[in-house]
């Protein structure tokens, strides 16, 4: 049976008109972690100008309310989305849902907005109740391989690990940085219980829905819903499965699987998607308008 080629679109624009509605990757799409990328921001606030409506969806694993301030930083317009989506909010729901009260906590300090008003307590391993995943305590200094002794004392007490964000590296500017995903695969390589929230698992996406139906004012049919990404299992596996349109963004964190950022080979586009079960209504090497 022949695949057929993955349509490599010019612009959102060539799209656009399908959808009311945009679910939105940020790191690798719409920013790169130090600057916004321009044309990206661009794409988003014309569809918004269009009459759409945007919710950006991202693994970071803190509420969304200290996410609007962190986009600002980095140079993100405020007209360029209506909401935000995080991680750290699917990992919220879990806490009250489960009565969490004392964890450990592993990953930065700038990560503790996650147990703002949960009345969750920060505790040593020998007394948690279950261990919260963010990243590593220093992600420019350190790897996961610095982490084998802690996962296995973890593992030794029986601790179930929860990661609030499933990603593995990310590329900050021209950096790859390691991400609490990366810790919770070697957990659970060792046998260690883990939970992980955020893309590709359906919490998230539920969360995401019905913020885009608040923004949007009424419930919109999936078929509406185009999910933009860069991250093959994370980002396109989370929205395949929830049955949403999805347009790949070639140009991130897989960049270097397709040659010339800027001209990917879409063989190589069409064959690795193939390879992953994974359909994709068209890929572009960077979100443009």
């Amino acid at each position: 049976m022949t695949t057929e080629p993955v349509p490599l679109a010019k612009g959102l624009s060539e799209i656009a008109g399908r959808y009311r509605g945009l679910l939105c990757d940020v790191w690798g799409v719409v920013h790169n972690g130090v600057a916004a990328f321009p044309t990206a921001c661009e794409a988003l606030q014309n569809f918004r100008a269009g009459g759409g409506s945007v919710v950006l969806l991202t693994n970071a694993p803190r509420p969304s309310g200290p996410i609007y301030d962190q986009l600002a930083h980095v140079g993100v317009p405020r007209d360029a989305f209506d909401s935000v989506v995080t991680s750290g909010d699917a990992t919220q729901l879990f806490f009250a849902r489960e009565n969490v009260r004392k964890v450990f906590h592993l990953g930065p300090d700038r990560d503790l907005t996650l147990y703002d008003g949960t009345g969750i307590d920060r505790v040593d391993p020998g007394e948690a109740e279950l261990v919260v995943c963010t990243g590593l305590f220093d992600d420019t200094t350190e790897t996961p391989e610095d982490y084998r002794d802690l996962l296995a004392d973890l593992k030794a007490k029986g601790l179930r690990l929860v990661c609030a964000n499933p990603d593995v590296v990310v590329h900050r500017g021209d950096t790859l940085i390691w991400c609490a995903g990366a810790l919770a695969r070697d957990y659970a390589a060792i046998g260690g219980d883990v939970t992980i929230f955020g893309k590709p698992y359906a919490p998230i996406y539920d969360a995401a829905l019905g913020r885009l139906a608040e923004v949007a004012g009424r419930d919109l049919k999936k078929d509406e819903v185009l999910a933009i990404g860069d991250g093959l299992p994370t980002d396109i596996a989370g929205a395949s499965d929830q049955g949403l349109p999805t347009l790949f963004i070639t140009g991130g964190i897989h960049a270097a699987d397709f040659g010339p950022i800027e001209a990917p080979d879409m063989a190589k586009v069409t064959d690795r998607l193939e390879s992953e079960g994974r359909r994709v209504v068209a890929a572009m090497p960077r979100l443009s308008w």
